[in-house]
């Protein structure tokens, strides 16, 4: 069960959120979306294809939505993106809510992409109140990193994990705008959700040029290792079913690694960054 320390506010936004967030990508089950709940979970993101996650946080939300932070989105590509707003209203559904509490823009690879019109769209949203907070998900830091410092976006998702690391340089230092008079003189500090903390499982394997007789990251190491640094507020888990659900949430209630432990996640994540697979 999580724990008080286990949760933090979302940023700037007034979202209390678990540290650990639940996605249902691998299918684990209605019962381990429902065991996460018991287990105190409350950052959900969902699809809207994942329908044990859709069909358990519509019977769950029923009662005391206010606990339930929900993050969903529509997604671009290359040829084409989705309607925003239609497929708000889709979500809004699906779940049988009246409202999103985070809703983003998905898969966003360059600046272009998410356009001045795509932002309106999402602050016309925000201002309908259908959705709490606005955001994009992307793996170009440079623009997360321009995002955060102009305080364009409530929440940033992002990939960062022990090897890939370049958040650190590229994200982070901008998080916080210290000069209060910037901007709209607010201070912005856009809630962080971190993605592929084991990067699909390669950390959790041995790399072919790792001494066989080599320790091996542990998955809760791997979520440890992204909640150990404090930008990060929220790591998503997509367990394949409950054993594996219980593990993680076990692991995170340990804190943030020890230097040694942080030292060994580091090297290990240069190693598998630098062993080449397709899709780098």
């Amino acid at each position: 069960m999580l724990q008080e320390t286990d949760y933090t506010i979302l940023g700037s936004t007034s979202l209390r959120v678990s540290r650990l967030g639940l996605a249902a990508t691998y299918r684990p089950g209605k019962h381990s979306v429902r065991r996460a709940i018991d287990e105190g979970i409350n950052y959900f993101f969902s699809f809207g294809i994942d329908t044990q996650m859709v069909k358990t946080l519509r019977e769950m939300m029923k009662n005391n939505r206010e606990w339930y932070v929900v993050a969903t989105g529509a997604y671009n590509y290359i040829w084409w993106h989705q309607n925003i707003r239609k497929t708000l209203e889709k979500r809004l559904r699906q779940l049988k809510t009246d409202y999103i509490d985070i809703f983003l823009f998905l898969g966003v690879l360059k600046e272009t992409e998410f356009s001045e019109s795509i932002r309106e769209e999402l602050c016309k949203l925000r201002e309908e109140g259908k959705v709490r907070s606005i955001g994009l998900s992307t793996h170009n830091r440079k623009l997360a990193g321009k995002l955060a410092a102009e305080g364009t976006v409530d929440v940033l998702m992002i990939r960062y994990n022990a090897a890939h690391r370049g958040a650190e340089q590229d994200i982070f230092p901008y998080l916080l705008v210290k000069d209060r008079s910037a901007f709209d003189g607010k201070v912005h500090n856009p809630g962080v959700v971190s993605y592929t903390a084991t990067r699909w499982r390669y950390l959790i394997r041995r790399p072919k040029n790792w001494p066989k007789d080599g320790r091996i990251p542990t998955a809760g190491m791997c979520y440890r290792f992204v909640l150990s640094n404090p930008n990060v507020h929220v790591v998503m888990t997509a367990p394949t079913n409950e054993k594996q659900l219980i593990e993680n949430i076990a692991a995170i209630q340990q804190g943030p690694l020890n230097e040694e432990d942080m030292a060994f996640m580091q090297q290990f994540g240069d190693v598998v960054h630098h062993t080449k697979k397709w899709f780098m």
